[in-house]
């Protein structure tokens, strides 16, 4: 086994192995979809900084013109996960389709053409209320990252990450309660957003879109369960699937559901690495 193979483990799962075959026997009808960060980018204390890892760019270059379609679906903005991807103007990307902020944005490679529309009002109101909220919650100086349609509260800064996301995570799913949003707990965030997206809906939605006859999705976190549970329903009605885990120490909760278990964003890399090679 060479190194580059170490980073992620066999398919070892009959949906898997399923799910392996389909797409090597016809990759232009599948579809491989893959999370942001934690996946394609490490998680870094400053988000704005979560730069894709350029072996996982140089895989999805090669997976490209080989995979009938190819997508990242990300709680980002469109705008940021491009800055942060390198991806526009790549050889081997030239259909690559990213849904930002869980589905709710999507850019297409093929055209350069950008879709999003206006944030709900009650964005605003999370905006006017959070400062007090971390106030009273003793926790007035964690980092807040706007996302236009979402706001994100992040821990990993504070002295005890674990203890500050326990103490702000309870008001934060009560406000959004309150004003008709959704709040998602991660890896040392919480996330409030519109209700009625998620990757799942919107995996749902390109997979339809794209008649695709073979899926592959890749996650890290909590947000990533809902894509998951579409590739159970996919492959239960005879779609086959792949599903890996880009596993840390910070989140379990996607390894026991994966048919592929990947060291990081870098075992990831390597995988679709490997992928491209047996196309």
């Amino acid at each position: 086994m060479t190194a580059e193979e170490q980073l992620f483990s066999d398919v070892t799962t009959p949906q898997g192995r399923a799910g392996w075959a389909a797409i090597i026997a016809d990759p232009a009808a599948a579809l491989i979809a893959l999370d942001f960060d934690g996946v394609l980018s490490p998680i870094v204390a400053d988000p704005e900084q979560a730069y894709v890892l350029p072996a996982a760019v140089d895989a999805m270059a090669e997976l490209g013109g080989r995979i009938g379609t190819l997508a990242v679906i990300t709680g980002r903005p469109v705008q940021a996960a491009l800055r942060l991807g390198g991806f526009a103007g790549r050889a081997g990307l030239e259909k690559l389709i990213i849904l930002g902020q869980y589905g709710v944005e999507r850019w297409d490679a093929a055209t350069g053409e950008l879709t999003t529309p206006e944030p709900p009002a009650e964005i605003q109101q999370v905006r006017d209320r959070l400062p007090a909220l971390l106030a009273e919650c003793g926790q007035p100086d964690l980092y807040v990252e706007d996302k236009g349609r979402a706001i994100g509260v992040h821990t990993r800064r504070a002295s005890d990450p674990q203890a500050a996301l326990d103490a702000i995570t309870g008001p934060l799913l009560d406000l959004a309660d309150e004003l008709g949003l959704q709040a998602e707990p991660g890896r040392n965030v919480v996330e409030i957003r519109a209700a009625g997206f998620d990757k799942g809906s919107a995996l749902q939605g390109l997979v339809a879109e794209r008649t695709a006859g073979a899926v592959a999705y890749a996650g890290d976190d909590l947000g990533d369960l809902a894509a998951f549970d579409t590739v159970d329903r996919l492959r239960a009605a005879g779609t086959p699937g792949l599903l890996l885990c880009s596993a840390s120490d910070e989140q379990d909760a996607l390894r026991p559901r994966a048919d592929v278990v990947c060291a990081g964003p870098a075992g990831i890399a390597a995988f679709l690495t490997h992928l491209a090679g047996a196309l």
